[in-house]
């Protein structure tokens, strides 16, 4: 039997979401945006937008886009959440220690990045 329309809507949005870490990439010269979200879609979807319609709130990652055009760019998820079957797993709280330990490893900040500073976690 095939789900009506609604129940396809309300499977949608009760399904889980994925949380992690993503980043927006400069092929041209290796700079990237590093963010985190517990719902890793949107954030990914809002940077592509708002880069395509020229009005991003990173001045710098902005310019370049212009500079270089779309293709010079990679939105890329680099690690998402493993949800653990465990009573004391938090979600928020494994975020935080992915995002610690993705900014260490990448940097993001003034010529490696497009970084202000370590806060990169998005709705």
């Amino acid at each position: 039997m095939a789900k009506s329309r609604q129940d396809l809507k309300r499977e949608y949005r009760e399904r889980q979401r994925p949380a992690g870490i993503f980043q927006v990439k400069n092929t041209v010269n290796g700079k990237v945006l590093l963010g985190s979200s517990l719902n890793l879609e949107g954030p990914l979807n809002a940077h592509k937008f708002m880069l395509s319609t020229g009005h991003h709130q990173n001045k710098a990652l902005q310019k370049e886009w212009d500079e270089y055009g779309p293709d010079a760019f990679v939105f890329e998820i680099l690690e998402v959440v493993e949800v653990r079957d465990d009573p004391n797993f938090s979600l928020r709280d494994e975020l935080t220690l992915l995002e610690q330990i993705w900014l260490e490893k990448l940097q993001p900040f003034g010529e490696r990045g497009y970084n202000p500073d370590s806060k990169i976690r998005q709705a």
